[in-house]
């Protein structure tokens, strides 16, 4: 806390403020229009507001030649003081003044919060404290409140109080929020003596009074305000004040050493002890950064924003200068920075904040408390037969040179604390930074540092846990130098929402919640499948490595395997257990497209699955690899839906892996589907099931599940006995969550397309679509939907919206440019991204159907407009399933021509992919332009 203010104006770089000269020229102001207060007041205004424009534009400019956000806001704070004294002797010059002041009318104007620390961005708010003596007058409440005018209509957003130094006493007593403020209060201008006796008494009653509830708040608001912002610092759009590892972590750091010392400067931290000297340079390293961020984000959008939202990084990269390199984007490399340094706050939060509680400022219950008065024998063990041990709580080292005598300690250290699930004590994590040079190529090829580390992750109690641990204290990303690659790297997309390193830690966390059983409900067979492998080491291998070859230019899953090939036996597995591991990573993404992208009702994907997988085990260890990878990647990325999908994949394909395959012709097929529909519905008349099954093509018996085929039989003859050409049916599966819609109505070109349609008009997501049509030119639908609701009654009544819409275009009553008026706007996040628009066509993959693959930027509408550019086109679609990650959607369509035929000429197929292709273009060109 400062001493003393400036008595002068202090020295501003032109075209800032010239002090003398302004103060003539507000003074001709106040005569010009003497006595008219208001006008006066805008007159003032009116001179002051350009300048004000002109500051900021000469602080925007400075930054973008020298790139130090932090003397952008050290300038744009003094030019704030020299505004807030040019207006302070105006207001007690020309409109309140005071000849002959008594001690009542004495006022100090006090700088506090973060425009105390003399730092502000150029959308801050002005944090302000008039402070007066306990004896005032009228003269202090008015000189305060017409300054305070003044500062409101020249724009700025004004935080202030007015009070006396008991009132300050008091009120930081009772809040920490007022507390935090006043540590950093710096005097503008004003009585010296005011402000000085208020910095006795706030020291005194407060700071010395109350450290320890200090402490623990400032902690505890940390802890709120990550799990507000965002628990993780490495989510890909980080707020840079509020979030882990962001701007307020370091103010946090600074006003806990403040409380302790304050009569000292940030600087002098390292001679109190709060900071070693390489901790200290890395504080201003980190906050130059983040100022230089926050600061051209506040110019870049004209406005206080603090979150770097996608649609803002590719520009701030732009204008910060970075480049692609190495596999990496421009904004990739930049976000990379960002997380980088994030990652170092995080770090230098843990050692001081650590050091803190080491000295029981902070109430926190030692190991040895909660391991009870018998634990001293187990501390003795610890001690006998370890290099680090457990006091107050935290593990430190037995000797100080721990890691220079045995390097493998560097892994024994997470080890140890996984056992005992213990925190570090500062000086161990020092003693880690210190010795970042030990983790060499012997250490990385030791054997029991390897053994211990793959220990670590199969066997340990909290694996994911431990391996953040060790990676946010640097030592993972150097033990395996390709893990040290993708340390910090974000994908710049919308569906990953974790950086490469995070998200790889994640999966290792659900791998371990579906191993012990913590994932049974969501999970059902994961979680029993776990039990029956036989490879679970290679399993836990593969998770670990699983994205390690992000980032390059070759393709990762390739990449990755050849990683998984090079550690595998680094890591003492042996050669079966490596190659299981390498097939894991090189088809991580495998089981999940065949899932999301193809027809499981159709034979020829699960055969074409199975032939890729080859064996039962295989099978297992990717389902639960698949299903902890999807879950890994975000809060909402994993769905019902595609567990559903999952599920019936590795259904479909176990037998086949199993030898309970035979090879059955398609009429025997046929026919075993419609034997099992006879036995299903024996009690119907045999004249009403034999009609419904004649009106089924072969491809209906061979591409559609039993239960469905009953429901449809069972829909057909209610509509029947309603004498109804049109009707639905609908039903919700909260587990599956998706809600079914079953169309049956006259087949028409553009069905599919009215479909969409309806549901583009009520908001909701086609996941999956299944058409069949009759003999006698019915079509028979089955529509999935994404569920938005959590009651069966509200998703329910959605759905029959839905099919309302429907009816109402199939009968002609409304059309689909009417039912999808109210359509959702794109996201606006949209506009950051770019997708190449890409149509893909495929014969191999259904012996009977041509596959279309549509990838393009995701948007509301865009599958209507694609299923209708398809029957335009005269295809007969079969099924359609759609994907969407992030803002890429991938949709796959299995089509015939009019005749029931695959599209086999090429000239058809490259009219197809120009149509189609167009359509996909124009449509994103004018979905972006409307953001």
């Amino acid at each position: 806390m400062d001493q003393t203010a400036p008595k002068s104006a202090p020295h501003l770089p032109a075209p800032y403020f010239d002090f003398d000269l302004l103060r003539q020229e507000t003074a001709k102001l106040a005569k010009a229009h003497e006595p008219q207060d208001t006008q006066l007041r805008a007159a003032l205004v009116g001179y002051l507001k350009p300048l004000v424009e002109k500051a900021h534009t000469a602080a925007k400019r400075q930054l973008e030649q020298d790139g130090d956000g932090r003397a952008c806001a050290q300038g744009l704070s003094d030019f704030q003081d020299a505004l807030i004294r040019l207006t302070y002797d105006f207001t007690t010059e020309h409109v309140y003044q005071s000849k002959n002041p008594s001690t009542a009318e004495r006022m100090a104007v006090v700088a506090q919060g973060g425009y105390g620390r003399g730092l502000l961005a150029p959308g801050s708010d002005i944090d302000l404290l008039f402070l007066l003596p306990y004896k005032q007058t009228a003269w202090g409440e008015s000189v305060a409140e017409y300054m305070l005018y003044l500062l409101w209509d020249l724009g700025f957003k004004v935080g202030h109080a007015t009070r006396t130094i008991a009132q300050c006493v008091r009120l930081s007593l009772a809040d920490m929020t007022i507390r935090t403020a006043l540590l950093d209060a710096r005097l503008i201008l004003g009585d010296e003596q005011l402000f000085d006796d208020f910095q006795q008494s706030f020291r005194k009653d407060v700071l010395d009074a109350d450290a320890r509830a200090f402490i623990e708040a400032k902690l505890a608001e940390q802890n709120t305000r990550h799990s507000r912002a965002g628990a993780s610092r490495y989510l890909v759009e980080p707020n840079i004040k509020e979030g882990t590892g962001g701007l307020r972590d370091l103010h946090t750091l600074h006003w806990l050493a403040k409380h302790l010392y304050p009569d000292k400067a940030e600087e002098e931290f390292v001679e109190a002890g709060v900071f070693t000297r390489h901790e200290y340079r890395s504080f201003r390293r980190c906050e130059f950064f983040l100022w230089t961020v926050r600061c051209n984000l506040h110019f870049l959008t004209g406005r206080p924003e603090e979150r770097l939202s996608f649609d803002l990084q590719r520009a701030m990269a732009d204008r910060l200068g970075y480049r692609g390199h190495a596999g990496l984007s421009a904004v990739e490399r930049f976000m990379k920075h960002y997380f980088l340094v994030a990652k170092e706050v995080g770090q230098l939060t843990r050692i001081v904040c650590s050091a803190l509680e080491i000295k029981q400022l902070k109430s926190v219950p030692s190991l040895d408390t909660l391991l009870g008065p018998l634990s001293w024998r187990r501390r003795a063990k610890l001690r006998r037969t370890s290099d680090f041990r457990i006091e107050n709580g935290r593990i430190s080292t037995v000797d100080k040179d721990a890691f220079v005598k045995d390097p493998v300690n560097f892994i024994r250290l997470f080890v140890f604390a996984d056992e005992n699930q213990a925190a570090f004590s500062p000086e161990v994590l020092r003693q880690l930074r210190a010795n970042f040079r030990l983790i060499d190529d012997d250490l990385r090829n030791d054997p029991t540092a390897n053994r211990l580390f793959l220990k670590l992750i199969t066997d340990g109690r909290d694996p994911e846990g431990t391996l953040r641990k060790m990676n946010e204290a640097g030592v993972l990303g150097r033990f395996f130098t390709d893990y040290g690659r993708v340390v910090s790297m974000m994908q710049f997309n919308m569906y990953h929402h974790f950086t490469v390193d995070e998200h790889l830690i994640r999966t290792m966390g659900f791998l371990s919640g579906i191993e012990r059983g913590r994932l049974s409900i969501d999970h059902p067979v994961s979680s029993e499948v776990v039990r029956t492998i036989d490879n679970r080491r290679a399993l836990y291998v593969a998770a670990f490595l699983h994205d390690i070859a992000k980032g390059r230019d070759e393709d990762h899953s390739i990449a990755g395997a050849r990683i998984a090939r090079e550690l595998g036996p680094r890591l003492g597995l042996n050669a079966s257990e490596t190659e299981t591991a390498a097939w894991l990573v090189e088809h991580h993404l495998t089981m999940s497209l065949f899932a999301q992208s193809r027809d499981l009702n159709d034979p020829k994907t699960i055969r074409d699955f199975a032939e890729i997988v080859q064996s039962r085990e295989r099978l297992k260890l990717l389902l639960i690899l698949t299903v902890a990878d999807i879950r890994a990647v975000g809060p909402d990325t994993w769905t019902g839906w595609k567990g559903q999908l999952l599920r019936t994949l590795y259904f479909e394909t176990e037998p086949l892996l199993g030898g309970g395959h035979t090879t059955l012709t398609r009429t025997e097929r046929m026919s075993r589907a419609q034997d099992a529909l006879r036995e299903r519905l024996a009690g119907w008349p045999h004249q009403d099931l034999e009609r419904f099954i004649d009106r089924h093509y072969p491809a209906y018996w061979l591409r559609t599940d039993l239960d469905v085929i009953a429901e449809h039989a069972k829909l057909v003859r209610d509509a029947e006995a309603q004498n109804r050409t049109v009707v639905t049916h609908i039903s919700t599966d909260a587990f599956r969550g998706v809600t079914e819609v079953t169309l049956l109505a006259p087949n028409h070109p553009r069905l599919l397309a009215m479909v969409a349609g309806a549901c583009t008009g009520a908001g909701a997501n086609i996941v999956d679509a299944q058409i069949s049509t009759t003999r006698d030119g019915m079509a028979l639908d089955t529509i999935h939907l994404e569920r938005e609701f959590d009651q069966a009654e509200d998703e329910e009544r959605r759905a029959r919206k839905i099919a309302v819409n429907i009816e109402r275009l199939l009968s002609g009553e409304a059309r689909a440019a009417d039912v999808m008026e109210n359509k959702r706007k794109p996201k606006s996040r949209l506009s950051a991204f770019t997708v190449e628009p890409q149509v893909v066509f495929d014969n191999t993959l259904s012996d009977a159907l041509t596959v279309i693959e549509i990838n393009g930027l995701d948007r509301p509408g865009l599958l209507y407009d694609v299923t209708r550019e398809i029957s335009d086109l005269n295809l007969d679609i079969a099924s359609a399933h759609i994907a969407t990650f992030g803002e890429k959607a991938v949709d796959v369509f299995y089509v015939t021509d009019l005749k029931g035929k695959k599209i086999t000429s090429s000239s058809r197929e490259s009219l197809i992919r120009e149509r189609l292709t167009k359509v996909l273009v124009t449509r994103q060109e004018s979905a972006l332009a409307s953001m």
